[in-house]
């Protein structure tokens, strides 16, 4: 073997050149005129498409619906004991409702089933048949 016989063990392709003659032409393989020939990115943004998809709302929309998490009176009886204080606070710990995005909701007593124990309740929301069959077992509601 001698200096001139040596060759390269990979071969380099050259990059290919549009836009001078050749099979590629003058318009690069984009076709003639029109919005799909001209520069710029050949792809939609992501965004974009997700903008598109979701419904127009026309106008001023304001409807904020307050969700309240529902508690039974019947609920209340099972859980607590005579004479104990209830708010969102203690219905959080004691698991009988969750928290919403990791705030404790507004709370609604219902009147359904019945209710034997005095028990105190502080800073929910109470039906009013509820609230009669609380202070019919002797307790109190004082609301918000």
């Amino acid at each position: 073997m001698q200096l001139h016989e040596i060759k390269k063990n990979s071969t380099f392709k050259s990059k290919k050149r549009v836009g001078r003659g050749g099979k590629k032409g003058t318009y690069c393989g984009t076709g003639g005129k029109g919005q799909k020939g001209r520069a710029g990115a050949k792809f939609q943004p992501i965004i974009r498409t997700w903008i598109k998809k979701y419904p127009k709302l026309r106008g001023y929309n304001f409807n904020i619906i307050n969700k309240y998490s529902i508690v039974d009176v019947s609920v209340l009886e099972n859980k607590f004991e005579e004479s104990a204080i209830i708010n969102p606070k203690v219905l959080t710990d004691d698991k009988i409702i969750r928290r919403i995005n990791g705030k404790i909701p507004l709370i609604k007593i219902l009147g359904k089933g019945d209710i034997k124990k005095a028990l105190t309740i502080e800073g929910c929301l109470v039906s009013k048949t509820a609230k009669e069959k609380i202070e019919k077992a002797g307790g109190k509601v004082k609301e918000k």
